[in-house]
């Protein structure tokens, strides 16, 4: 908000219904001085909604073959690493792997590249590996709602979609080559998503690509837009902030920690209902601080390498550096000691059930 002042700042945290122009009052360099004010907020509106409760998953890389340059990325076409593509069989090997861990939600990965990681592919994992999990994800290139319903019929209940930036003209630049150069395309596909029947989204921006408030604020409007056009699917927000990964890109506005902490104290605020999803890109000193402050997911025993657990390949570095490497068992170990409950099934698919 241009000209946001503190009276705005303390209106906004004030309010039950949150308007997006007091979610930018929240971002704005005039919330500076009240971040304790923001978090004791934020920490009063999670208990309320989700009590001390944070969700566990991991991720499971199936390839990192990509047609596509975005500039930012460590599975850039241009960068020289070893590409690596799962088979069903050892797909199902890293998902027995993970499911051993007593994790119950993953999330399936691909470069994007549909030629060989098709929907059909996807569709075919997400089937195999089903009846190991409570919840089975997608974070891969944006699909049709034909596609998405493909995968929701194959037992896919929720989606990832980074939008990167929301700045159209550079978003242009960071993706020179590939099929991810749509902006519009990728937008909305969490529409598509749900109108497929996906009882998930979750969205985000890469935290600095572009200036902290644009960024922030244009995932925050796109989550809450989602909420109002869907009211029955759970929307979430991820926080990734840009860190080292294959090839050479410089973030052009690095966030540091104190608007890092802002964006997820001001998330929560203008959305209590959203979950806010923290990953490894975080060190544990700072996923254990932020959980209080509104994060509800957490990614626990995670490898960014293809497979990476069972079958990893030498040579493989992964999507990006992992900043917190902790076990599932480290991981609830350390939510317990700050007083929170590491939760691996929130959801059971009751599809098909009839009470007697």
């Amino acid at each position: 908000m241009a000209g946001a002042g503190a009276g705005d700042v303390l209106a906004a945290l004030d309010k039950e219904f949150p308007r997006p122009e007091d979610f930018l009052a929240l971002l704005s360099p005039a919330a500076t001085p009240y971040l304790e004010n923001m978090a004791r907020r934020a920490h009063d509106l999670t208990l309320q909604y989700f009590g001390r409760a944070v969700q566990l998953f991991t991720p499971l890389y199936l390839s990192n073959v990509c047609t596509n340059q975005c500039r930012y990325c460590g599975y850039s076409a241009k960068n020289r690493q070893r590409r690596r593509h799962l088979s069903l069989e050892e797909a199902c090997v890293e998902a027995r792997a993970i499911a051993d861990t007593g994790l119950q939600h993953i999330l399936l990965l691909t470069g994007d590249a549909r030629k060989l990681s098709s929907p059909e592919y996807i569709a075919d994992i997400a089937r195999a590996v089903r009846p190991l999990f409570a919840s089975v994800g997608v974070e891969v290139y944006s699909m049709t709602e034909e596609e998405y319903g493909l995968l929701v019929s194959a037992g896919v209940d929720g989606m990832t979609m980074f939008q990167e930036t929301y700045t159209a003209e550079l978003y242009a630049w960071l993706h020179p080559v590939g099929p991810k150069r749509d902006y519009a395309f990728r937008l909305a596909a969490p529409e598509r998503a749900a109108r497929a029947g996906m009882r998930s989204l979750g969205v985000g921006a890469l935290l600095g690509l572009e200036s902290f408030e644009q960024d922030a604020f244009a995932t925050g409007l796109h989550a809450w837009w989602l909420q109002r056009i869907f009211p029955g699917v759970e929307v979430s927000v991820s926080v990734p902030r840009i860190c080292p990964h294959e090839g050479e890109f410089t973030a052009p506005h690095a966030v540091d920690d104190i608007h890092f902490v802002q964006y997820i104290t001001a998330l929560r605020c203008f959305l209590p209902r959203a979950g806010i999803t923290c990953s490894t890109r975080e060190s544990p000193f700072m996923r254990d601080h932020v959980v209080p402050l509104g994060v509800t997911r957490v990614s626990a025993g995670v490898s960014t390498s293809v497979g990476g657990r069972v079958t990893r390949t030498d040579g493989d570095h992964g999507q990006f550096e992992m900043a917190d490497n902790r076990s599932v068992e480290e991981m609830r170990t350390s939510l317990a000691g700050i007083g929170y409950q590491a939760v691996v099934k929130d959801w059971e698919d009751m599809t098909g059930f009839c009470p007697v």
